[in-house]
């Protein structure tokens, strides 16, 4: 399940309560697409912002809603004792693999983290999918710290934030990673805008927010992947050049991908948990403008 196309699936929220309608809606499209793996909870799924209770309530619909599709939960928390928690809830609502960042409110050092790692692989009888995403968690994992935590038992894959942006640089730096991993640890890219890049650097798998809404599309792009087909990847990755940047404008991909999923009748209009906002009517409009012109519906 650490190969092809995850993806990451919106979790709306309205009046603070988990829209589960909404995220059933959403969870029939990747299921229609046959994605490879599902990643409910990540950062465009609001973890940080949902109780242990909504967490479990999510994990559970998604297991029984994949129709076989494997399902990774993140679990990650401020303290160790929540993240075991997370991961028995998770765990026990049928998710067969764990997603973890080394979520803190005090600055973590390298053995901390390692130590979050290391309990957290010894408490639980899945996977674990080392989740490096310093633009929410602010930690900025080495590639030395990675392989030590790769060398845990239980740890399957690596998601790592985008690439560089040339082709060079970019196999450089899977490859750079690679030689320190143990043999059958994947490493799989995120930061949607580096996709074609990662893919044809070498990674095995897209962490997808755009394959969370838009399952077509991306599956589209780590088939042809899969298959080889470098300069396709490289073309369907920057057909989408234009959702790319609206994820850049707008400091990330949550509030492009609420709004598109309100714009596809997926969800309500409020669908963040505050204090996140939605869009204005404005930037809707600009979204909407941007799928008409992809065909993504």
């Amino acid at each position: 399940m650490f190969t092809g196309l995850s993806a990451f699936p919106l979790t709306p929220v309205n009046n603070e309560k988990v829209d589960e309608q909404g995220f059933l809606h959403i969870m029939k499209r990747l299921v229609d697409a046959g994605v490879d793996s599902v990643g409910v909870l990540g950062s465009t799924g609001s973890y940080a912002y949902l109780s242990r209770e909504q967490r479990a309530m999510v994990v559970r619909h998604a297991v029984e809603n994949a129709e076989g599709i494997p399902v990774m939960a993140c679990i990650g928390a401020v303290s160790t004792t929540q993240v075991l928690h997370l991961a028995d809830d998770a765990q026990q609502a049928g998710a067969k693999a764990l997603l973890l960042p080394p979520v803190s409110y005090q600055k973590l050092t390298d053995d901390e983290v390692y130590g979050l790692y290391e309990s957290v692989t010894q408490h639980s009888s899945v996977p674990v999918c080392v989740y490096d995403n310093p633009g929410t968690t602010h930690f900025t994992f080495s590639d030395d710290l990675h392989a030590r935590i790769a060398s845990l038992r239980g740890i399957a894959s690596i998601k790592i934030p985008g690439v560089p942006a040339e082709m060079n640089q970019a196999i450089s730096r899977v490859e750079r990673l690679r030689e320190k991993l143990p043999d059958g640890i994947t490493i799989g890219v995120s930061g949607d805008a580096f996709a074609g890049f990662g893919l044809n650097a070498g990674c095995e798998c897209w962490y997808s927010v755009c394959g969370g809404l838009f399952p077509r599309e991306a599956k589209a792009i780590t088939d042809a992947a899969v298959r080889g087909e470098k300069k396709r990847v490289t073309e369907l990755t920057e057909r989408l050049a234009p959702l790319w940047a609206l994820f850049s404008k707008h400091g990330g991909s949550i509030r492009v991908m609420a709004a598109a999923a309100t714009l596809l009748g997926l969800t309500k209009e409020d669908c963040l948990p505050l204090p996140l906002r939605g869009l204005t009517r404005e930037d809707r409009d600009e979204v909407a403008l941007v799928m008409s012109e992809l065909n993504l519906k």
